[in-house]
């Protein structure tokens, strides 16, 4: 029932790690520690949680091999599982994503840290029962309440996007203003009459809210190179790279249990191709020109529009004046050049 205080089950078979963490959560939430996956396995029999954090080096039963065991249980396959782990290799992460894991917090890890996404994964599991609910019902309800459930779908994705911006703060707010640009870059398309013949097989809005879902994949960049106050190695900066292909992975994985899938499918080709370019130099996979999906074409203006008009800790930010010419000058070679026609033509509108 709502106002009942959540429950969360610890693994881990180092006691400070059970006894810090338990200080930092049982303000907000009914927590229990266990030692050992058995141990987990043998409360789950009497109690199941709300959430899972799981140690992935465990003797005897490792982190892996107890999700395994987990998503082969109904009783426990929906139960979302967050590992603690000392493993940041993004093979390692990739792979616990893969298994059915949520989220992957490094140790050791801040208090804050750890109570943000424990928050932001509660908020998402509350979120997801409310939909069943809808859904459950939409067939009696469907025009009462089709508008309310896609006000839930955005609150997801929203929520979803979130998450991966507590873990990015350097670009807070990048979500939500390449949103907006798109919105302006579509409207003068269709204003000018280009590409009339995808984007009038588009539902506009159902696009717009999947760009929430472009840097989904930076979900699995580890800490130490999404959070670096500084410019990225060459090394650093081809791990980077990785977060459009580990997009496409954590989408593909959302597309197994939708029955929508529309805005998925957009989402999808934005995490996967809005770092090409339109001269084949881009990543991850070197396509060019029309090869690249108009949606990734789309997102590739707006995404770097904010980053050249945003401050890193390696730059200043650039004026508008000064991104509108750098993407005037790219036009044709990193930018689809109809698409950065129509940037220009609306370039005010992105102030």
């Amino acid at each position: 029932m709502y106002g009942e205080r959540k429950k969360i089950i610890l693994v881990d078979d180092t006691p400070i790690i059970l006894k810090l963490a338990r200080n930092i959560l049982m303000s907000k939430y009914d927590v229990f520690t266990v030692p050992s996956a058995e141990k987990m396995f043998q409360f789950l029999e009497r109690t199941l949680p709300d959430l899972i954090l799981l140690d992935v080096l465990m003797p005897d039963v490792n982190g892996y091999e107890a999700i395994g065991r987990l998503k082969s249980d109904r009783r426990t396959e929906d139960i979302p599982v967050i590992f603690l782990t000392s493993k940041s290799d993004a093979d390692s992460e990739l792979e616990g994503f893969m298994l059915g894991a949520v989220d992957y917090i490094a140790k050791p890890f801040s208090p804050q840290l750890l109570l943000k996404r424990v928050d932001v994964h509660m908020l998402v599991e509350t979120q997801k029962h409310e939909l069943k609910n809808l859904n459950d019902n939409l067939v009696k309800l469907v025009e009462q309440k089709t508008g309310a459930v896609l006000e839930l779908q955005r609150a997801i994705l929203t929520t979803v996007s979130n998450l991966v911006e507590y873990r990015d703060d350097v670009t807070g707010g990048h979500v939500e203003r390449t949103e907006r640009f798109l919105s302006v870059l579509v409207q003068e398309m269709a204003k000018s009459g280009v590409y009339g013949d995808v984007l009038s097989t588009w539902d506009i809005d159902l696009f717009l809210q999947s760009a929430q879902l472009h840097d989904v994949g930076k979900i699995a960049i580890r800490d130490n190179i999404l959070m670096k106050p500084a410019k990225l190695t060459n090394e650093e900066f081809e791990e980077m790279k990785k977060h459009t292909t580990f997009g496409e992975t954590v989408i593909e994985k959302i597309q197994q249990s939708a029955k929508e899938s529309v805005f998925l499918t957009h989402a999808k080709i934005m995490a996967g191709t809005h770092h090409e370019k339109w001269d084949g130099s881009g990543y991850p996979r070197g396509i060019a020109g029309s090869n690249i999906p108009l949606q990734g074409r789309l997102m590739a203006v707006a995404d770097v529009y904010d980053a050249l008009v945003s401050e890193r800790p390696y730059k200043k930010a650039f004026t508008h004046d000064q991104a509108v010419q750098i993407i005037k000058n790219e036009r044709g070679n990193h930018f689809d050049p109809i698409v950065a026609d129509a940037f220009l033509a609306s370039a005010d509108c992105f102030c």
